[in-house]
């Protein structure tokens, strides 16, 4: 059964003013299925009940336990495999949502070749697929992080703004990798006129993120429910702008819908906040469990490897001038991502 967090998201969701019946009879692929953003958007195309789903999934196990309640959904099919290996599909495609991609710090120290290859040959072998498909769009999940290292006194950060990255640090591996990722898809696009909107989301988190993700507010959600005090391992002086799923999966939509050939869209929240704030917040909403906010600046993860921007205010201005804007704050995100995990126990 789906959860009851989730399934809400969903109705909120679909109740934006989108035209959404024209995917009714449409196929979507959608790579990286069993993660977190690109498993909401395969649970709103679902509940159109009127669209075929492609997952592309490397671990179909996974797959078949996160989408258990489709078992007998006819509309929803896996396809296992690499994203850096040639995409095989025979069924006529309309749209591809390439989504696949490690996205936590977590991966970048241990991983940095397998970040840098979702991103940018895992994004020529769907832009190779949207070619010979010729599809109506394709849509590159990228990230804010192609932004680079960020000065901090900036603020209003939008689209046109072009950051610089060291090539000869590792952690670069990622948003270097983006980067390249959106300047493919807008070459395919000049060269082969396929459409192609890209979408830089800020921190986005919700119920069914990973909790062992490596990330801070991760890691504070899991300190509430485990009634652990909450760990900094940083001053928390930095500022970061946190996006609740619902949000930025509305902002996807629009974007599908309206955005822009060779365009690029920001998606964040309004607001900034600090990360001792976001964990001062957390304490608060389980009073009952009498936390604490203990800070071990020294300690640092195996693999993981930190952000050199102690701010990034970006904006969505853009994406807003399309109809879209954010509604839900990080005390009501937060809340119902705690209750999510605190459903399925």
């Amino acid at each position: 059964m789906i959860n009851k967090v989730v399934q809400d998201d969903i109705f909120a969701i679909l109740d934006e003013k989108l035209p959404w019946s024209s995917l009714y009879g449409k196929t979507v692929l959608v790579t990286g299925a069993n993660g977190f953003i690109a498993s909401y958007i395969v649970e709103v195309l679902l509940a159109l009940k009127k669209v075929k789903v492609l997952a592309f999934v490397r671990n179909i196990e996974k797959a078949k336990t996160k989408f258990e309640h489709h078992q007998n959904n006819e509309n929803l099919s896996f396809i296992v495999g690499d994203i850096s290996d040639t995409i095989k599909v025979s069924d006529e495609i309309d749209y591809i949502v390439h989504a696949a991609s490690q996205a936590s710090p977590k991966y970048y120290g241990v991983d940095p070749v397998g970040t840098f290859k979702a991103n940018t040959i895992g994004t020529y072998n769907c832009l190779e697929l949207a070619r010979i498909k010729q599809v109506k769009k394709l849509i590159f999940i990228s990230s804010c992080e192609v932004y680079g290292i960020i000065d901090s006194t900036l603020s209003d950060i939008d689209e046109t703004y072009t950051g610089a990255f060291d090539p000869t640090d590792v952690r670069s591996c990622y948003g270097e990798s983006k980067r390249m990722g959106e300047n493919m898809c807008v070459c395919y696009s000049q060269q082969y006129s396929i459409p192609v909107s890209i979408i830089r989301p800020a921190h986005t988190y919700g119920p069914g993120l990973s909790l062992d993700d490596g990330r801070s507010f991760c890691d504070f959600v899991s300190n509430v429910l485990n009634g652990e005090d909450i760990i900094l391992n940083s001053d928390g002086t930095a500022k970061r702008k946190f996006l609740y799923i619902s949000d930025f999966i509305r902002a996807f939509f629009t974007v599908l819908f309206k955005g822009a050939d060779k365009e690029a869209y920001n998606v964040t929240y309004d607001t900034e906040i600090s990360i001792k704030d976001l964990a001062n917040l957390m304490k608060t909403l389980r009073p009952d469990k009498n936390l604490k906010v203990i800070y071990k600046s020294d300690e640092i993860k195996k693999g993981y490897l930190k952000s050199k921007s102690s701010r990034a205010s970006f904006v969505s201005n853009k994406v807003k001038k399309l109809g879209w804007k954010p509604v839900i704050d990080e005390k009501q995100g937060f809340e119902r991502m705690l209750k999510s995990y605190e459903y399925s126990v």
